[in-house]
């Protein structure tokens, strides 16, 4: 390789060569083909299944799974997006029943999440009739309460958001009513499916990157002679990967993650 593939982008002629370690790394960039392996992973894992088949068709490979399969997981995580709690677990019960069965943590998870929808509802209607979240919250939540300390203080501070009025709410009470919560839940929820369908339950992409952030620290930490900033390295402009975090303009389900501002910060 010539000395002029080592120059910076921005370099003149006289500037010497880029610095080493970018021209190592340079040296083991990884193919077209494996980076649009591992987009295609991303997308099947994280439940685009719309962006998957349109990227399938576009980096000219094959799924590893069913696209269509994903479906299913799209459904759930669409409900808990929107608050319907209840739709949600029946869907997880008709894919698996023994997901929560033996998930009793997540199955808290997503019942107190429906209470936090039930609260939402009564605190902001104008009857403000509180009765349907206590009962819930007395038929389905307190009974699990005693079994661990953590479900106990969960349901308490959770039953809390009906002393205190949501616009002012405190700091641990808040994040109750945020829609991060329902993304947390969703992402739980979809990494239990994943485990007992026997599939990895994070994208290889994603543990890439937190190896990279990893190894990127350490480096730092022994005061190794590193660029001071360190791109990915995964964009190509000759690759349709610049295209499949957009799957708005598909008119598929896909929609819900773009609508609800869920789009990975890895992949936007």
């Amino acid at each position: 390789m010539s000395t002029a593939n080592y120059m910076s982008p921005t370099s003149s002629t006289t500037t010497p060569t880029w610095h080493q370690f970018e021209r190592k790394v340079d040296e083991v960039k990884p193919s077209k083909t494996d980076i649009n392996y591992l987009v295609m992973d991303y997308l099947v894992t994280n439940g685009y299944p719309a962006a998957a088949k349109r990227f399938a068709v576009e980096a000219n490979i094959q799924p590893h799974a069913d696209v269509k399969s994903i479906q299913e997981r799209v459904e759930i995580r669409t409900a808990i997006h929107s608050g319907n709690i209840q739709k949600a677990i029946e869907k997880i019960n008709e894919l698996n029943p023994q997901i929560l069965d033996e998930n009793p943590s997540l199955h808290f998870a997503l019942l107190r999440l429906q209470l936090v929808e039930l609260i939402r509802y009564c605190t902001t209607n104008t009857d403000g009739d509180i009765s349907p979240a206590l009962e819930f919250a007395t038929s389905q939540l307190a009974p699990r309460a005693p079994t661990n300390p953590q479900f106990l203080e969960d349901l308490e501070r959770t039953l809390a958001l009906l002393i205190f009025p949501t616009e002012n709410l405190t700091p641990s009470l808040a994040p109750l009513l945020h829609p991060d919560l329902r993304k947390e839940i969703a992402t739980q929820v979809n990494e239990a499916i994943l485990q007992s369908q026997g599939a990895r339950k994070e994208a290889r992409l994603r543990n890439l990157v937190k190896l990279r952030a990893w190894a990127e620290q350490k480096a730092r930490e022994a005061k190794k002679d590193i660029p001071e900033k360190l791109d990915l390295g995964l964009c190509d402009n000759n690759t349709p990967s610049n295209d499949f975090a957009g799957p708005s303009r598909n008119g598929s389900n896909d929609t819900v993650m773009i609508n609800n501002e869920d789009v990975d910060p890895m992949i936007s």
